[in-house]
């Protein structure tokens, strides 16, 4: 019998693969961070549970599948190896970034079971109070080409954001929130010099939509 996710028919063992591991992911980092005794049980027993899952899809030992899972989320966490930013349109000014200690696009690490487009509305409300609807992919950039300041190699999604009717406000990650113009930028962000200088040209249909860091002769 067919499941469907985002609309796609998956098998029901493909789904519970798919729950397995956002279960381990999520046990892995809550048991990376946990400070007292009972939170670190409460991961335990998720990290069990999602061993058991595996165990009984693959019909082996939960002991022999869970000493396989502990400590091992990077192939489960999509986070660790992509961001996204969100750029919600808006005439005057046109574009919005917020202050944390130096100005940026809202953005974040992608959470463990999210699309790329839905971290980027989440982030978008998190840090500034703002809510939108995706319009579309403005492009991928890559943390070694762009001047970003990440101990690993990530990738960063930014998206065009129809947002609500509504002022930006600063949320818990940040100091500050507004609309920026483009000649009222200074004092970006490291990877954001090249980033949103980009975004501006990618709006005015300057460089060809979606961007994904290749050489700007190449891009139209």
């Amino acid at each position: 019998m067919p499941v469907f996710v985002g609309g796609e028919s998956v098998s029901v063992t493909e789904e519970m693969y798919w729950i397995a591991d956002e279960l381990r992911a999520v046990a892995n980092l809550g048991l990376r961070f946990a400070e007292n005794p009972y939170d670190k049980e409460r991961y335990e027993r998720i990290l069990s549970a999602s061993a058991r899952l595996i165990a009984a899809l693959e019909r082996r030992s939960p002991d022999e599948v869970i000493s396989g899972c502990q400590g091992q989320p990077e192939p489960l966490e999509p986070q660790r190896v992509r961001q996204c930013r969100s750029v919600p349109r808006r005439t005057h000014p046109p574009h919005p970034k917020v202050r944390r200690r130096t100005l940026a696009l809202p953005g974040g690490l992608v959470e463990v079971g999210e699309t790329l487009a839905e971290a980027a509305q989440r982030e978008l409300l998190e840090e500034a109070n703002v809510k939108g609807e995706v319009a579309r992919l403005l492009g991928i950039w890559d943390s070694r080409l762009n001047g970003g300041r990440t101990k690993a190699q990530m990738y960063f999604a930014v998206f065009l954001i129809e947002p609500e009717p509504g002022e930006p406000e600063a949320g818990p990650e940040t100091t500050g929130a507004r609309f920026f113009s483009e000649r009222e930028l200074s004092d970006l962000s490291p990877g954001h010099q090249i980033t949103v200088p980009m975004v501006f040209r990618l709006q005015r249909g300057e460089i060809a939509v979606p961007c994904f860091n290749v050489p700007e002769r190449t891009q139209g």
